[in-house]
């Protein structure tokens, strides 16, 4: 085990990436799943450190850059209603709709306000009775066991004023999807870590073999990146194609299965439309019937909307690791973080804002 300075160790980087470039002999395309991932492979230069041959690529792994403009269309909606409390993260607040967000919506009067935690939420909707406090549940199966867990604690209570807005989704079907694709360059995955802490890694073993990709499981810190990296190209340069668990100390296995199994109770499996990609086939997490009367879809009665991303944002190339941020004409310049036209320019987990604070200038 090492100790926490040990994952940021100039010389231990640096022997890391001497030894990729020993191992490699070709070309090899990588894709890091997670947005946290890709903030640290920004900030610290990881990319620049190894070889030329080997190409680092991004992932839809950020849930506020993959949550639908229709459900933040919805979200803003629903907000504006008189006797509304809107929760919600604060990088979801900025995240532009079809023609304002969630900000814009706040100061024209709506009531919303940045929580930490459903249980926030939870604790608004106690102490405002009149109020309908709907919570914005937004992520991977990361935060999901603890949005379970806030909708099946105010059913216990019989909390009638409380909600949620759904936008769950799930990385298996996203890594199928960009495998699937006739313009798939991924060629080995550093897989998500805080995902697996809860899910373990057992589902990923269909798609390393059906697909003959390499996933490696990666933690957050650099060192945990770069020695991905290196188990990701031994497979590669060895013909293999196997799952392997670099982050061994937060993910074993069969992940947390006390929070697999809540999340089974308040959420079931359905098709999700992500935003810049499309409909995926049982991606995403939807309410299960008994919990309905904390639906927020079911209770506002939201009807279907049809909007367009702005046509020149390239976030859903991005997020399919087909480009890169700085191949889109916009980006830096009509695109920045305070004036974003996708998501991935305004969460610090997006590609598009990770690359505009770390490498604009390179």
């Amino acid at each position: 085990m090492r100790y926490v300075d040990e994952y940021r160790d100039p010389q231990i980087a640096h022997a890391l990436a001497d030894k990729v470039a020993r191992t490699a002999t070709k070309p090899w395309v990588l894709m890091e799943v997670c947005g946290g991932q890709t903030h640290t492979l920004m900030r610290y230069g990881i990319g620049d450190l190894l070889p030329q041959g080997i190409e680092l690529v991004h992932g839809p792994g950020c849930p506020v850059c993959v949550t639908p403009l229709e459900l933040i269309d919805q979200a803003i909606r629903i907000a504006a209603l008189p006797s509304v409390t809107f929760t919600s993260y604060g990088d979801m607040l900025r995240v532009p709709g079809s023609h304002s967000d969630l900000f814009e919506a706040r100061a024209n009067g709506a009531d919303v306000r940045v929580v930490y935690s459903p249980t926030d939420a939870l604790k608004i909707a106690r102490e405002n009775p009149a109020r309908h406090v709907v919570f914005f549940g937004v992520g991977f199966e990361t935060t999901a066991p603890a949005n379970a867990m806030a909708v099946w604690q105010a059913r216990r209570e019989g909390l009638t004023n409380f909600s949620m807005l759904v936008s769950h989704v799930l990385v298996p079907p996203a890594m199928r999807l960009i495998l699937q694709s006739p313009a798939n360059r991924v060629q080995g995955f550093i897989g998500p870590g805080h995902v697996c802490t809860i899910m373990g890694f057992r589902e990923y073993h269909e798609l390393a073999e059906e697909f003959q990709v390499p996933i490696v499981i990666g933690g957050f810190e650099p060192i945990d990146l770069l020695e991905a990296i290196s188990m990701l190209v031994a497979q590669l340069e060895e013909g293999r194609a196997e799952v392997e668990n670099q982050y061994s100390r937060s993910v074993d296995y069969e992940g947390n299965l006390p929070a697999q199994k809540v999340m089974r109770e308040v959420f079931t499996v359905s098709d999700r439309k992500w935003r810049g990609i499309g409909e995926i086939a049982e991606s995403g997490l939807v309410l299960r019937e008994e919990y309905a009367a904390h639906d927020a879809e079911r209770i506002f009665h939201l009807d279907p909307l049809q909007v367009e991303e702005p046509r020149e944002c390239i976030s859903a190339l991005v997020l399919q690791g087909q480009k890169k941020p700085i191949d889109c004409p916009a980006f830096g310049k009509r695109c920045t973080p305070m004036t974003p036209l996708g998501a991935p320019m305004v969460s610090s987990e997006g590609a598009c804002a990770a690359w505009y604070r770390y490498k604009r200038h390179a």
